[in-house]
C-alpha cells in the first residue's frame, strides 16, 4: 500500500519512481489510521455541533492507543521501505546532571542491498507517574539514509522539559522524581 498527500505536480513522476523500485520510499505516516472508527479517540465527541468539546485532552493519536491498549493496522510513524534498518547499541550516560540535556545514542544499519532512509523515533514514558499521563510521548526523531550495508551512529538529545509534564494547578512545567521508560524504534507501535 502507498498513500500520497498532496503530491504536487511531480507527484505521479515521485510515485512512479517509487513503485517500478527506482527510489525507496521513507516516509512515515503522521496520523494513526484505526481499524472501526469507534477506535478513534474523537469518536465519542464528534459530532461536536456549535461548542466543540476537545475531550481527548492529551490523549490523541497514538497516545490514545497506547492507553487504550488497542492495536491500530497502521500506527503513527508507520513507513513502508524496500530496504530493513537494524537498531542496536542503544546507549544512555551513566550519569545525568539536573537540568541538563540526556543523549541518546545507538547504532543504525541497513540490513539489506538497497539504499534507504530511516526515521529513528524517541518515545518516553514515566514509569509511575503520580497522575494520568500518556503511556509515552515522541520527544525526538531524526531521519538517517545509509547505503547498502552501512551503519551509522545515530545521536538524539532529550532537554529537561522532555521529561517533564505540564502541571495545570501550579501553570508550569514540573519534573517530577522516578524513572522513565526511554523507547527507540521506527514507529509509535514498534
Amino acid at each position: 500500500v502507498t498513500e500520497t498527500w498532496f503530491p504536487g505536480q511531480e507527484g505521479p513522476a515521485a510515485l512512479a519512481d517509487i513503485l517500478i523500485g527506482k527510489t525507496n520510499p521513507s516516509g512515515k505516516l503522521p496520523v494513526t489510521f484505526p481499524k472501526r472508527l469507534e477506535d478513534n479517540p474523537a469518536y465519542l465527541f464528534y459530532p461536536g455541533g456549535v461548542d466543540e468539546r476537545y475531550g481527548e485532552r492529551l490523549y490523541v493519536g497514538y497516545r490514545y492507543y497506547d492507553t487504550r491498549k488497542l492495536a491500530p493496522p497502521f500506527p503513527f510513524g508507520y513507513g513502508l521501505s524496500y530496504t530493513k534498518f537494524d537498531y542496536s547499541d542503544l546507549r544512555l550516560p551513566d550519569h545525568v546532571t539536573a537540568g541538563q540535556p540526556i543523549d541518546v545514542s545507538l547504532t543504525l544499519r541497513n540490513a539489506r542491498d538497497r539504499a534507504g532512509k530511516e526515521t529513528v523515533q524517541l518515545y518516553v514514558g514515566a514509569e509511575h507517574p503520580s497522575e494520568t499521563r500518556p503511556v509515552k510521548q515522541l520527544k525526538a526523531f531524526r531521519k538517517i539514509a545509509l547505503a547498502p550495508g552501512q551503519s551509522k551512529p545515530v545521536k538524539l538529545s532529550l532537554t529537561p522539559r522532555d521529561l517533564s509534564y505540564y502541571d495545570v494547578p501550579a501553570h508550569n512545567w514540573a519534573l517530577e522524581p522516578g524513572s522513565s521508560d526511554l523507547l527507540v524504534g521506527a514507529s509509535s507501535a514498534d
